[in-house]
């Protein structure tokens, strides 16, 4: 496959506007479309590259298309209600690096391959100001050749691609990874809301738990990598007492009227877990409760 020079930009919002600033900047031929036609001229302004009119003008000649607009719905909506697929020449590589529903993705991705059109979901992570310096993280899901074909455009906004699998599996990584920190976020103002109620002071508890629950000590590398997908099973600490400082938390709670929702349902969890895989099991093999409900082998 030729390499990748002449960029489409659709979507220079708060996002949008860095990464296809990166582009610019690392000397790749840029031109943006946006629907607010003052937000690209802004960017041109700012960065430099062309800014468009119309779609029609976009698309003409692209060597890729990059979408960041806010879902697949406006990315469908514009490659094939306003026209934009109908400016690509066969060959061209669509990327969407957006946040969307990966069963559309796989729908968008037939119906541009009908077209003779690539098609690679590659959404980020990292927020504005992580695209403000090019150390986004992004995953990839789609053909293996035309993410090997997009790998520049990645190496200039991001800082490690992730290659996930097919088409809309990078779709599905950033879903899961947002569900992870949005449950982490209301995780940590729950506890700190009891932990307030209490009479703990909100600073000694913030300190304390990026102390013990981040770095070396979050579960993804104190226990997840090195226990369960090794299949260890050792931390030395039984399920049985992870469920009974749990429940602790959750009578804490209970005994000066805070809300407790995540920690009555992780406590209901843990021990529904010790009932049918044993307490005395080593904490992380808790996994096994989950693996047996869905049927899959981690």
């Amino acid at each position: 496959m030729d390499p990748i020079n002449k960029i489409t930009f659709v979507g220079v919002g708060n996002m949008g506007n860095p990464m296809a600033g990166q582009l610019v900047k690392k000397g790749f031929d840029v031109t943006v479309f946006d629907v607010r036609a003052e937000t690209a001229q802004a960017f041109v302004f700012r960065h430099g590259g062309k800014a468009a009119a119309t779609l029609a003008t976009a698309g003409t000649g692209a060597d890729a298309v990059i979408f960041m607009v806010p879902d697949d719905k406006v990315v469908r909506e514009v490659l094939f209600e306003k026209g934009l697929a109908d400016a690509l020449a066969r060959g061209t590589t669509v990327v969407d690096m957006s946040s969307s529903a990966p069963e559309a993705t796989k729908v968008i991705g037939n119906d541009l391959a009908a077209r003779g059109i690539g098609y690679v979901d590659a959404p980020v992570m990292g927020g504005v100001v992580f695209a403000q310096d090019a150390t986004l993280d992004i995953m990839a899901g789609g053909d293996a050749e035309l993410i090997e074909r997009c790998k520049p455009l990645f190496e200039a906004i991001g800082r490690k691609l992730y290659v996930c699998g097919p088409l809309g599996s990078g779709h599905v990584l950033k879903c899961l990874t947002n569900y992870i920190n949005a449950c982490a976020m209301i995780n940590t103002l729950e506890a700190m809301t009891i932990g307030a109620k209490f009479g703990l002071d909100s600073g000694v508890m913030a300190d304390a738990i990026e102390s013990m629950c981040n770095g070396r000590q979050h579960p993804i590398a104190k226990k997840v990598v090195p226990h369960v997908l090794t299949r260890k099973y050792a931390t030395g600490m039984a399920m049985q007492f992870i469920a009974k400082d749990v429940k602790i938390a959750v009578d804490t709670a209970h005994s000066i009227h805070a809300a407790a929702p995540l920690a009555e349902k992780t406590a209901e969890l843990w021990a529904a877990a010790c009932k049918q895989l044993g307490g005395k099991l080593d904490q992380t093999e808790i996994v096994r409760y989950w693996e047996s409900a869905s049927g899959v082998k981690l």
